[in-house]
């Protein structure tokens, strides 16, 4: 598929077969073999995307977010990688790269994020997690445990 107004930098990685939707937005990231980038995505410099992945549109995937292999990411999810954002620094000037810390967040394989998730940064998602709709995941969510709410907590078998 050829994408249409998209804005796609040399220094991007695509494995093989890569399918990108137009309106996308990608720059020094690395995506995997097999992996689906909807419309509307942005991806910055220095995330990973695995193979087999499906991105859906009006996501932002920041620096320092890597994602496993087999995820699915619904429409709209925001990542984040500063816990303490802001525009200016202590002497109130625009903030540069020496006036924040970025925190990395690892989300494991076959993980699903549900549409209009937001995943706060310094985070892990264990293997096979689901994050429901909505949710604001603030902390660390174990391998195949099933999250929802805001703040995001686990459910209890059966989805109670």
């Amino acid at each position: 598929m050829e994408p249409k107004f998209s804005a796609i930098a040399a220094d991007v990685v695509l494995g093989r077969d890569v399918k990108i939707y137009s309106f996308v937005n990608l720059y020094g990231c690395t995506i995997g073999d097999d992996t689906k980038v909807g419309a509307f995505v942005e991806i910055q410099r220095g995330a990973t995307i695995g193979k087999s992945c499906k991105i859906s549109s009006h996501t932002f995937i920041c620096d320092g977010v890597h994602i496993g292999d087999g995820c699915f990411i619904g429409h709209g999810v925001v990542f984040t990688n500063d816990k303490y954002p802001k525009a200016v620094n202590a002497k109130g000037e625009l903030a540069g790269p020496e006036d924040w810390t970025m925190l990395e967040t690892h989300i494991g394989n076959r993980v699903a994020v549900g549409s209009g998730a937001v995943i706060l940064c310094g985070i892990s998602i264990g293997d096979d997690a689901v994050i429901g709709a909505g949710a604001v995941v603030t902390r660390n969510v174990p391998a195949g445990a099933t999250v929802a709410g805001v703040p995001a907590r686990a459910l209890l078998r059966g989805g109670r």
